[in-house]
């Protein structure tokens, strides 16, 4: 009787696993075609991604919102791997878990694993008190930036944790055995074998941060933005000018969601089209972000695994 239950299972939840695999792909698949359907008159028109927004609809582009894009989330991309890997390194690695220093690092632990559900404009708020107007940084690239990577670091923290936690123990007691230190071990060990996991976080966690809009409006990104940064490259050696660098992080800007976010609420139906070309756009710099870290994933993993 067993065994036949057993193979029934053996054969129904991998049917009921295809069903729920295909629900998902049909969504997407839904989604994305919809969009691109809506928006292909905007999508085959180059000027539309050299223009920059407009009220007039036919001359309005994504100019300064995919460059705004990509400038802000290689702001919290930087800032929270900066921050995120050595955080969990040092609660899965050195934490102590005794005494004082024991408690504090377990309420850390706890509410790190709850910032996760916190909703994104608390991340706004947060900012907004500390970066706008505590440090004076203003509605720059980079306070949204720094935005943007607080509200990834829960994540990244977590997937670093879970990363390290999954190297065996057989290595760190090999190299200690050799005469490696703690900081050799996680130097030269912990840290490049758990790089495909904690990539594996950074795609989780970017791929929530690019399309957020309420955080961002919330520390005072424009809806609507006719210049761009400042190009902070020179003809000259070095080629790239260190003033103009904290000029551009300096900047005002806008992100691809809240132009969407802005013609969206227009009632012309040309504006209409323009969201959904952007929205189609926002979906593939999201894939191709996506693409370029699995790869670095998968390159990490063939060096220190297979």
């Amino acid at each position: 009787m067993n065994k036949k239950l057993n193979s029934r299972s053996d054969i129904l939840f991998p049917i009921l696993g295809f069903l729920a695999f295909l629900i998902v792909i049909s969504f997407m698949l839904t989604l994305i075609i919809d969009v691109f359907i809506d928006g292909f008159e905007k999508i085959k028109d180059p000027s539309f991604y050299t223009s920059y927004p407009s009220r007039f609809p036919s001359q309005a582009g994504i100019l300064s919102g995919w460059i705004g894009t990509l400038l802000v989330m290689a702001g919290a991309i930087f800032w929270s791997l900066l921050i995120g890997i050595p955080a969990g390194i040092y609660l899965e690695e050195y934490a102590t878990k005794r005494g004082i220093f024991g408690k504090i690092e377990t309420i850390i632990e706890l509410n790190i694993n709850n910032l996760a559900a916190v909703p994104a404009i608390i991340y706004g708020l947060l900012a907004l008190g500390i970066f706008v107007y505590r440090f004076k940084f203003g509605e720059s690239i980079l306070t949204a930036g720094l935005t943007l990577s607080i509200l990834m670091l829960p994540v990244i923290v977590v997937n670093t944790r879970e990363a390290i936690r999954r190297i065996p123990r057989d290595i760190r007691e090999g190299a200690y055995a050799v005469g490696a230190t703690k900081w050799d071990t996680v130097r030269d060990h912990i840290l490049p074998y758990s790089l495909g996991g904690i990539l594996t976080g950074l795609i989780i966690a970017a791929s929530r941060a690019i399309g957020e809009t309420a955080p961002l409006v919330t520390i005072g990104a424009l809806t609507f933005i006719a210049f761009l940064p400042p190009s902070p490259f020179t003809s000259e050696f070095p080629f790239i000018a260190p003033d103009k660098i904290w000029e551009v992080l300096m900047s005002p800007f806008t992100v691809l969601p809240i132009q969407i976010f802005n013609w969206v609420s227009r009632p012309q139906a040309a504006f209409q089209i323009n969201a959904a070309a952007a929205g189609f756009v926002l979906l593939i710099l999201t894939v191709l972000m996506n693409a370029l870290a699995y790869y670095f994933r998968q390159k990490v993993r063939r060096k220190y695994i297979w």
